[in-house]
């Protein structure tokens, strides 16, 4: 008898039963959020983000229903986004991104969250026509930034938007759909993610006015996605709460 295939399967019985949990948990949040901002829950789209996890959790996760999920490192994410390309999935990428991974990434990810240079905007087009795709771009704004400046871990300052997006919308192979934030650490907003997650739906209004299909809007996470559902977000991106704690790998 195969005793360690045994124990491989009730291992992934029982790793499948603690997402299904920690799924259903998150669910509720997302839908009393919704409630309470008197929102359908329809409107508001779970991304896991699977980061430092193996491709095993992303084959549990769809088989739990989930069909949008992310990664933040390339390393990470073109070898994983390969053992499960048989998949329904969509792959988003959410991490800082330098144009050396570039044709990396146009080679698995939907949607690109974290545009915030035209430097990148020029390598992923040139990626996206090499390959024969069309890639979804959202402008990572840095709700902590200067007039002109970048984030600390990323993202455009607010008055970038409109030129970073009309460059998308203009590259071949790119599409802009949106914008995306993570909650600051310093600046006006720290510690007021709804003050902060208000601004970048105001910021998107703006952006809608001339791309009028740029409607996603990406922000919250485990920690803050109630907020971000109440200020009007379109797409939570959650890892701990669904996943758990996790050394990193490598």
């Amino acid at each position: 008898m195969d005793t360690a295939g045994l124990t491989d399967a009730a291992g992934l019985a029982d790793r499948k039963a603690e997402l299904a949990t920690n799924l259903a948990e998150v669910e509720k949040r997302i839908a009393a959020a919704c409630a309470a901002a008197g929102r359908d829950r329809e409107e508001v789209t779970l991304i896991v983000v699977t980061k430092t996890y193996p491709a095993s959790d992303v084959r549990l996760l769809a088989e739990l229903g989930v069909r949008h999920v992310a990664e933040n490192r390339d390393q990470d994410a073109a070898p994983k986004a390969a053992a499960c390309a048989d998949l329904d999935l969509d792959w988003h990428f959410v991490g800082q991104l330098q144009t050396n991974k570039v044709r990396s990434v146009v080679g698995y990810a939907d949607v690109v969250q974290s545009v915030d240079r035209a430097k990148l905007v020029n390598s992923l087009s040139a990626a996206a026509v090499r390959a024969g795709r069309e890639v979804g771009c959202l402008i990572q704004v840095a709700l902590d930034a200067e007039v002109g400046g970048r984030g600390d871990r990323g993202g455009v300052a607010p008055d970038g938007i409109g030129e970073l997006a009309r460059l998308v919308a203009e590259s071949p192979g790119l599409r802009i759909d949106g914008l995306m934030t993570v909650a600051p650490l310093a600046g006006p907003y720290a510690g007021e993610q709804l003050k902060a997650f208000k601004r970048l739906m105001d910021l998107s209004t703006d952006l809608r006015r001339a791309h009028p299909a740029a409607n996603m809007v990406s922000a919250g996470m485990s920690s803050d996605l109630e907020q971000a559902v109440a200020a009007g977000a379109t797409h939570v991106r959650v890892g701990t709460a669904v996943l758990g704690v996790r050394p990193r790998l490598g």
